[in-house]
Order: C-alpha cells, then structure tokens, then sequence
C-alpha cells in the first residue's frame, strides 16, 4: 500500500531547510517594494500609479530572467545529484551571457523610450509623467538585476540558499535609507520623488550583486567558478540549455504578457482601480514569497533525487507535497480573506476610493491564492523541475490566451465592477488545480536531463 505522507526525513529537513532562505530572500525583496509602495505613497494616488506602471517593465525582466535561472536551476540541481560541479558551472556561464544580454537590450529600449513604454499601459498624463521618470532611471539597475539573479540561481542548485538572503537583507537596508533621504530630500539631499525611489533602487541592485560576486567568486566552496568560466562554454551543454531553457522563457513571457495585459485592462478603469491593483499586487507578492520558497525548494529537491536516479522515491515526496500544500493554500487564503481590511489600512495616503476597491481586490486574491498554493509547487516544483518543461510551458499559454484574457475583455467590455474582471484576471489559479492533480498523479514528467560526462 502507498504512504500517503513519505516517512523520509530528509524531505522534510530538506524542504525546510532550502525553502527558508529562499522565502526571506523573496520576503526582503518584497520589504523593498513595499517600502517603495509605502514611501511614494506619500505623495499620492499618481505617484503610486506611476510607479506602479512604471515597474511592468522591471517586472517583464524578472520574467525573462527568472526563466533563465530556472532553467539554471532545473539542469543544475539535477547535475548536483550526480555531483557533476563542472556541467553546472557550464550551465551558470551559459545563463549569464543570455541573461546579461537581455539585461542590456532591455536598459537600451527604456532609456531612449520611457515615456512610449508608460504610455502602453495607461491614457493618464500625469500617471505617465510619474511613471516616466520612474522608469527613466530604474532601467540602469536591469544588467546588475540580471547578473545576481543567475549567480544566485547557481547557488540554489547546488543547496546553497543563505547567499540570496543575505544580499537581498542589505540591499533592503540600502534601498529604505536611500529612500527616505532621496524621496524626501533629508541630509541635504533634494526631495526628488519617483525618480529618489528609482535612484534608490538602482544602487541597492548595485550593492546586492556585489555580494552575490563575491561569495561566488571568493567563498563558494563547490563550484569553484571564477570569472574566466563565463568566456567557456560548451556545445553540448547550450543546446540542452537552449532545448530546455525556451520552455522556460516562453512560458515566462506569456506571464510577461499576461501581467501587462491586465494592467492595461484594469488601468483604463482610472487611477483609484490602478492605485487597489498596485496595492492588491503587494499583498499578493507578500503571499507569493512563501509559497515560491517552499516551491523552489520542492524543484531542488525534485532535480537532485531525479539526476540521482531515485524515481520511487520521488513518487512518494510527489504524494507528500501534495498534501503538504493543498493543506498551506486553505489557511493562507483565509488568513488574507480576514486581515484584508487591516493591510489595506496601512496605506493611509491613498483616496477612500482606491482603498474601498483594494479591499475587495485583495478578497478575490485571498481566494485564488488557495489555488495557486497547490498548483504551483506542484507544476513548477515538480512537473517542471522533474524535466517535462514544455508541459507547464503549453499549460499556461492556452489558459492566459483561451481563459484569463478573453474572460477579462469581455467582463471589462460588459461593464462588470473592476473586482469581476480582477477575478476573471486570476481565475486560472483555481482552475490549474485539476490539471495539475491529473498530471502529477500520472507521473510521466519524471526525466532525468543529464550527459554523462566528468563528474567533477
């Protein structure tokens, strides 16, 4: 008979232990947006919405570059079930040039068209004004944005989660410091508004990949890599990468999409319904940290005992994580539900309309997040960290494209209350839960992706 729960402990010590790190480091980078969120607040509803409009292109890049460090992590956590250090730090110099080149293109396009980009998202000249001097100066952080997440990608492949924390624990500090002083204009410094908080955010990026460099470079104790690893490369190695990788990406880029498509449709409701998204966005990152910590860490796990050769074992760490997650999505959606009015609360600055719309924004959040809690680690923690890749890729496209945004346009062209198309924006969160019972239960996503090769 199956155990329904896996007697393992080092599941269990695993899943705890690489999920923590990986969960305060996404916490303190929400700390980072939420400090920004609460400070430009201070200003008013354009500004926040400036702002806010502002992020979809940092956003965008968190997309295409979390796509490559994913596929960082897939290859690499399963190559470290094999120990083999070398492929993996192929894989890293291979992830850096892509990434680093996205980077680039990315900064090139905003800096020389910011306000063409803001002007996507919403008719509103003053939300565009703030959201172009937003935008004119936070593009400058997007290669040091692209360089630490795969550096930091390399590590969580290979178990080690604490780096992340770190960096991102002081680039918090920097970036709350510099706020105060070059939002507001203190310590002799000019009050400059959106464009401080830009600014800030610039050179706390600055700081964070600094220390990412150099506990790579100097501490790191497994991969040995070293600068002159990024001019090597392997052929072999790029193609799986590539193979592997576009999945990713693509299925990122479809995010991309969707997420700037549903600004688009909710910021032609006026700036008191952007003002709630940008809001509702907040308490939806604070819920995301958790589940994407305890995610990631189910991929490394999942990599590492599939590049081992384990598959029985891994059915039954499947069965648990099941559990374990349906269970965690019950009681965080009604903790949301409950504390909506209290978190919406801490935004004193905005207009009682925007604050009236956050509330039931964050109610139809509270809910869906019961869906995602369970599908997501179950799609990305095991479907696409176990090597079916293309599946969770496909998944996502025809729900973004055949359900979320045609639902959306045609509640929003119907003259449904903004809170019907937000619900119509996140419905398949609920509805991915029955794809992914059927899939995982199935267990065919289990591939083991590694050459043979030196192991060392």
């Amino acid at each position: 008979m199956q155990r329904i729960l896996t007697r393992d402990r080092n599941y269990y010590r695993d899943l705890i232990r690489l999920a923590i790190p990986v969960a305060l480091q996404n916490l303190i980078t929400f700390l980072v947006s939420l400090a920004d969120n609460l400070m430009v607040g201070k200003l008013g509803d354009y500004a926040v919405s400036g702002v806010y409009m502002g992020s979809q292109i940092q956003t965008l890049l968190q997309m295409l570059t979390n796509g490559i460090g994913v596929a960082v992590t897939i290859l690499g956590a399963q190559y470290w079930g094999r120990r083999n250090t070398r492929n993996i730090r192929r894989i890293t110099s291979i992830g850096l040039q892509f990434s680093l080149t996205v980077g680039a293109l990315l900064t090139v396009v905003c800096a020389l068209f910011p306000e063409q980009i803001i002007r996507i998202f919403t008719p509103d000249p003053l939300v565009i004004a703030e959201g172009t001097e937003y935008l004119r100066y936070l593009c400058i952080s997007f290669v040091f944005f692209c360089a630490t997440q795969v550096l930091l990608a390399s590590m969580r492949c290979v178990e080690t989660t604490h780096v992340g924390m770190v960096a991102s624990a002081v680039s918090l500090v920097v970036n709350i410091c510099l706020n105060y002083v070059l939002i507001f204009g203190k310590l002799g410094f000019p009050a400059m508004g959106v464009r401080g908080a830009a600014i800030a955010t610039v050179l706390a990026r600055v700081v964070e990949t600094g220390i990412a460099l150099y506990y790579v470079l100097r501490v790191d104790d497994k991969l040995h890599f070293r600068l002159s690893d990024i001019l090597h490369s392997d052929a072999a190695l790029r193609r799986d990468f590539i193979h592997y990788g576009i999945p990713v990406v693509l299925g990122d880029i479809v995010w991309s999409v969707n997420l700037m498509a549903s600004t688009m449709i909710l910021g032609r409701y006026g700036a008191s319904v952007t003002t709630a998204a940008s809001v509702t966005n907040t308490m939806n990152t604070l819920a995301y940290v958790a589940i994407n910590g305890l995610a990631t860490a189910v991929g490394i796990i999942t990599g590492k005992t599939i590049g081992a050769g384990l598959t029985e074992r891994m059915r039954e760490y499947a069965r648990t994580t099941q559990i374990i997650f349906l269970g965690l999505g019950l009681v965080i959606g009604a903790l949301i539900f409950s504390f909506a009015g209290a978190f919406v609360s801490l935004y004193t600055d905005i207009s009682a309309e925007a604050a009236a719309e956050s509330v039931r924004f964050v109610r139809v959040l509270a809910v869906m997040l019961m869906g995602t809690c369970y599908q997501m680690p179950c799609l990305f923690g095991l479907v696409k960290s176990g090597g079916d890749v293309g599946f969770v890729f496909k998944n996502d496209t025809i729900f973004v494209f055949l359900v979320v945004l045609p639902s959306a346009l045609i509640a929003s062209s119907l003259g449904a209350a903004p809170w019907v198309v937000f619900a119509c924006l996140k419905c398949d969160q609920i509805l991915k839960c029955v794809v992914a019972f059927i899939k995982v239960n199935r267990y065919n996503w289990m591939k083991n992706l590694t050459r043979a090769g030196v192991e060392s």
